[in-house]
C-alpha cells in the first residue's frame, strides 16, 4: 500500500509559474502604516484571526519560547497583547522584556515581523480592556492557573464552576495576576510571496525619531 507523503513535493515549474505576483505592496515609507494596510486586507481576506500572532520569548535558561497571542491594539507606542502574568510567557517577560512577533496571513500570502523591547500596559488600560471581554472569559481568567500542571480537565471545570458562583451576578474585576504588554519595535520586516520563491522582503529599523528602510535578499 502507498503511503502519502507527510510533506508536500516542492512546486513544479509550471506551480511556479501559476504562482500570482501580486505587484507593489510596499505602498509607503511609515511601517506601521503599510501594516495597517495589509491588516485590513487581512482582515478580508483570512478566515479566521487575522490578528493572530506567534509571540517568541527566551526562557531564563535562555531557550526561545514561540506561541499565538492575538493582537488587541496597535498605535504609535506599539502592539499590545493580553495574558496570565504568571503564565510562561508573563514570567519570560518580566525577567527579559525583549520579544519578537510575527504575523503570517496564508490567504494573502504575506508576512510582517516586529522586534523589540516590551513593557506592561498600565492598570487602566488592562481594566479597560478586561471589561470588554465575554463574562465567561473573565472567569477563566480567574480560574485558569496557565502553564502550570492541571490534573485533569475537571479541575479546571471545578474552578470555573467555584469563580462563578463567587461572584454570582456581580461585576467580575480584572485578576491582579492578568493585564497586557506592549511591545515597541525597533524593526519591522515586510515579506511577500514571489513565484519562485523570488521572495519580496522590506526591513525597516528604528532611526532616531523615524525608520531606516533596507531591502533584503530573499
Amino acid at each position: 500500500m502507498s503511503k502519502k507523503p507527510l510533506i508536500p513535493p516542492s512546486p513544479s515549474a509550471e506551480a511556479y509559474r501559476a504562482d500570482e505576483d501580486q505587484g507593489e505592496v510596499f505602498t509607503g515609507n511609515d511601517p506601521l502604516a503599510l501594516f495597517l494596510d495589509w491588516f485590513d486586507l487581512a482582515r478580508k481576506k483570512e478566515p479566521n484571526d487575522a490578528n493572530a500572532m506567534a509571540l517568541a520569548t527566551v526562557d531564563p535558561d535562555g531557550a526561545p519560547n514561540v506561541r499565538m497571542v492575538l493582537l488587541k491594539d496597535i498605535d504609535a507606542g506599539g502592539l499590545t497583547f493580553f495574558t496570565n502574568l504568571e503564565s510562561a510567557k508573563g514570567s519570560e517577560l518580566a525577567v527579559r522584556p525583549k520579544a519578537a512577533l510575527c504575523f503570517h496571513w496564508k490567504s494573502i500570502r504575506r508576512q510582517v515581523r516586529f522586534r523589540g523591547p516590551v513593557e506592561p500596559v498600565d492598570a487602566a488600560e488592562a481594566d479597560a480592556y478586561f471589561a470588554t471581554r465575554a463574562r465567561d472569559a473573565q472567569i477563566g481568567a480567574w480560574a485558569s492557573t496557565q502553564s502550570r500542571p492541571m490534573e485533569g480537565r475537571f479541575a479546571l471545570e471545578k474552578e470555573v464552576a467555584k469563580q462563578a458562583a463567587r461572584f454570582g451576578l456581580g461585576k467580575v474585576p480584572r485578576p491582579p495576576h492578568w493585564s497586557g504588554f506592549r511591545l515597541s519595535p525597533v524593526e519591522i520586516e515586510f515579506w511577500v510571496n514571489r513565484p519562485f520563491r523570488l521572495h519580496d522582503r522590506l526591513q525597516f529599523r528604528r532611526a532616531g525619531e523615524g525608520w531606516k528602510a533596507l531591502k533584503l535578499y530573499p
